[in-house]
């Protein structure tokens, strides 16, 4: 493998010429030259100019951020363990716009990328990050600018749906996510402008310290997704996301606080929409949500996000769906029933089934729109997803 430190400069030099500011924080990237940590294990971080394929049966310590350049492949072999040490945000791997992954765990044999702490918790290190070329409505239809993301400054965005950035499957993340600052975040697996050239399932995230899985713009499909004690929402999307995800598994623990099962945006009002034709519009089937007996939302839909469910199961939520009208220029309930729309919903043990809410400035629509205009079908057809067989031996639960 060849790291390269003037690589480094020369790409901050790029992502400061032609990525759109996000005005977060950077981080600044320490390169180790592999070698064997105190611990024995082969130490893992810096920029990667060729490809990099790991040994099932060596022990890695992932002792900085890890990045894989344009052009090159991260190989996980079936049965890897990846630590991080606890350093919050300043460890984690980013695929790169360009690069791939190919990490193909099995049932029983999954790729595990967890904490190197004895006692190791939530947020001890960044998780995995995948940048790609799919489309954002952070930055302009039709152009070759990239927006960046929210640690590390990386390149993100662009004009390819399909595009591809590998391959995952049976991998589980493991006490990851965490924030630099209220706008710098990292999650357990975060997704920017990830194409649906790219085939990602079976993947938990387990006790996270943000997002379980976090969509920015993008394209990308899941299939089998279990996120189980996120301390914030576990599944998150913003700039535009227009996948498919099947087979979703939410649990909520009390020890872990958590926010939303589902938080939508249909983009980032944290900064500006560039593109008003794509905002968020996924389709998602099969979903079961177990919360924690609090006052937390299975759904919150929020910024013009819009979305299609089907067969969905919520139980032991204090709220099940919420619409929220928090933009004059796109209410999210304009997109009702099109574009915004859960058929075949089983509630048990919700204190308020649906709700529908409004900010000040924008006001209510007119006329508000009930639980009838937003949820159809019928709770009898209603299973969720099968988790106890998908889930089985390879989840934490």
């Amino acid at each position: 493998m060849k790291l390269n430190k003037l690589l480094i400069l020369f790409l901050s030099a790029i992502a400061l010429t032609n990525c759109t500011s996000d005005d977060t924080a950077d981080i600044v990237i320490n390169i180790n030259n592999g070698g064997t940590g105190t611990s024995g294990a082969v130490n893992i971080s810096g920029v990667y100019t060729e490809n990099l394929t790991l040994d099932a049966n060596t022990e890695y310590l992932i002792n900085g951020p890890l990045l894989m350049s344009r052009g090159t492949t991260l190989t996980i072999p079936a049965g890897t363990t990846l630590k991080a040490q606890p350093v919050g945000v300043n460890a984690y791997i980013a695929i790169q716009q360009g690069a791939r992954i190919d990490a193909r765990g099995t049932q029983s044999n999954p790729i595990v990328l967890t904490s190197a702490a004895a006692d190791p918790q939530s947020g001890d290190w960044g998780g995995l990050i995948i940048l790609g070329n799919a489309p954002i409505n952070s930055t302009a239809a039709g152009s070759t600018d990239t927006a960046t993301s929210e640690v590390g400054q990386l390149s993100y965005g662009g004009n390819e749906v399909a595009d591809n950035s590998g391959t995952i499957s049976y991998l589980r993340i493991e006490y990851a996510g965490g924030a630099i600052d209220g706008n710098a975040e990292l999650n357990g697996l975060s997704l920017y402008a990830v194409g649906n050239g790219t085939s990602i399932d079976h993947v938990q995230v387990y006790l996270g310290s943000d997002d379980g899985v976090e969509f920015f713009g993008g394209t990308v499909n899941l299939d089998f997704v279990s996120v189980v004690g996120a301390e914030d929402d576990s599944i998150d999307w913003t700039e535009g996301y227009r996948g498919n995800l099947s087979n979703v598994y939410v649990e909520q623990l009390a020890s872990a606080d958590g926010d939303s099962g589902f938080e939508m945006d249909g983009f980032n009002t944290d900064f500006s929409l560039e593109d008003t034709s794509l905002l968020s519009r996924p389709t998602v089937s099969n979903v079961s949500i177990v919360g924690n007996n609090d006052n937390s939302r299975a759904f919150r839909v929020r910024a013009g996000s819009g979305g299609i469910f089907t067969n969905v199961v919520i139980s032991n939520t204090g709220r099940g769906v919420v619409v929220e009208d928090d933009e004059s220029a796109f209410r999210t309930s304009d997109n009702i029933p099109d574009d915004l729309l859960f058929t075949d919903v089983a509630f048990t043990n919700v204190t308020t089934e649906y709700s529908y809410g409004f900010e000040t400035g924008v006001g209510t629509a007119n006329p508000a729109p009930t639980q009838a205009d937003v949820i159809k079908g019928t709770s009898a057809n209603a299973t969720g997803t099968d988790y106890a067989t998908w889930g089985a031996g390879w989840t934490r639960n």
